[in-house]
């Protein structure tokens, strides 16, 4: 009876004692090293996604307030905008002075699109590292036109958040006659600028583009990635992003029609007796 003869793969054997390619980083304290794995960065993504997404809602629901016009607020007739912007400027007063909870929020919200970006940015990097190159090439059938462009639709939305605060929060934009909390006037102002209104237009397509795959994938990383619910994301995703879309790009095109202005009381005409006007200086208060 032979023995049978028992041979080494040397190859295994030298590839399982060689060093790691890369140094294993220093675990941080619990639950901070939650955020150091794969896991823990797509959930961080999904959840600042979701809070980012919300605001974005919310923010476009708000701004269908430009639609109403003037109203009568503490007896005086201002834009609806402004008595909103006022709202919100006043949040928890006396709990905390004049505006000072708004820009907690703001903070907050700030937090989020740091983390958002980090997440990303660092989920890449791992892909990246973990992948020297495809054996083959990639097979774009298995994603569509909105996952192959997060990155870029990403980075367009960036920019496009960093302008539209400097133009309509700071007034750091020129072209217009710019006033703190006047709302109404200040988007008129801004929005009648044709180039300004397309480059809003394009900007909310490729922001609506983003939220669509970040809404999608977002059920993915937070674990409910069963095939049965697919359909579900995918309306969720078209719905929210669509509604979004509808009201974002809806606002530049009412200013350039005219649906959407600012009309300030021609002399010797009070608002009371124009319904469709302010008086000038009633917007340098709200």
């Amino acid at each position: 009876m032979t023995t049978p003869i028992v041979t080494t793969n040397n190859t295994m054997a030298k590839n399982s004692a060689a060093t790691p390619l890369r140094s294993k980083p220093k675990q941080l304290p619990f639950p901070l090293n939650l955020y150091q794995t794969a896991v823990g960065k797509k959930w961080v993504m999904a959840v600042t996604g979701l809070m980012l997404v919300g605001f974005v809602f919310a923010h476009m629901v708000g701004n269908l307030k430009l639609y109403l016009g003037v109203v009568t607020h503490h007896g005086e007739r201002i834009y609806d905008a402004d008595v909103y912007a006022e709202f919100l400027r006043n949040l928890l007063v006396p709990i905390f002075p004049e505006t000072v909870f708004l820009w907690i929020l703001r903070l907050g919200l700030l937090a989020a699109v740091v983390l958002h970006i980090h997440s990303a940015y660092a989920l890449t990097r791992m892909n990246i590292n973990s992948n020297d190159r495809y054996e083959s090439k990639r097979d774009w059938l298995a994603a569509n036109f909105a996952s192959r462009t997060m990155r870029y639709s990403g980075t367009i939305v960036l920019f496009y958040i960093l302008f539209h605060i400097a133009d309509l929060t700071l007034g750091l934009i020129p072209g217009y006659d710019w006033h703190h909390g006047a709302v109404q006037s200040n988007v008129v102002g801004s929005l009648s600028n044709p180039i300004v209104a397309a480059f809003y237009l394009v900007a909310n397509v490729l922001l609506t583009v983003h939220i669509f795959h970040g809404i999608y994938s977002m059920f993915r990383s937070l674990g409910l990635n069963n095939p049965a619910f697919d359909k579900i994301r995918q309306g969720a995703a078209a719905g929210i992003s669509g509604l979004i879309l509808l009201g974002n790009v809806s606002f530049p095109i009412a200013v350039l029609t005219g649906v959407v202005d600012y009309d300030v009381c021609a002399e010797g005409v009070t608002a009371s007796e124009e319904n469709s006007c302010v008086i000038e200086e009633s917007h340098d208060a709200a």
